[in-house]
């Protein structure tokens, strides 16, 4: 088997600057090892950079891999696909190694918690069932209580 570097900064591609409120790069770790039933990605958030909230229609684990990051859960409020309320529920802070599992549809938002370090960590998404297309839906949010628009 030869051997490959699918966790350095070779490969990075680049990412929607609308879904991170700051500097983010990515590694598709998934296209290395041509897997067919999750998208795999190693997510690295400069110092403080976070995914805008957002949603996913399957289940997501999170591996973190470097520094210190936080996923944060939230509740919607009303039955508007716009300007809807949120109010976050848990937060859970993510050290190296830590591993946690979000389940579909659930609104959240992860990343760095410290301005001056990094945090990485690798993203499982599993597809919703074979052969479907795994889906995120992003939305712009002050991240306490109320979201603006989809993004």
């Amino acid at each position: 088997m030869e051997k490959t570097n699918i966790i350095g900064k070779g490969d990075q591609r680049k990412v929607n600057p609308n879904w991170f409120t700051g500097k983010t790069w990515m590694k598709v770790l998934s296209e290395k090892i041509k897997s067919k039933d999750q998208d795999i990605y190693h997510v690295h958030f400069e110092k403080g950079s976070r995914t805008k909230l957002h949603s996913h229609n399957g289940n997501q684990v999170l591996i973190a891999t470097k520094g210190i990051g936080s996923l944060e859960i939230f509740r919607r409020f009303g039955s508007k696909k716009k300007d809807f309320k949120i109010k976050r529920t848990k937060k859970i802070t993510l050290k190296e190694g830590d591993i946690v599992h979000i389940p579909a549809k659930v609104l959240h938002t992860h990343g760095s918690i410290d301005k001056k370090k990094e945090f990485a960590h690798i993203a499982i998404n599993i597809l919703p069932k074979k052969n479907a297309e795994y889906k995120t839906a992003w939305y712009e949010s002050d991240f306490k209580s109320k979201v603006s628009e989809l993004i």
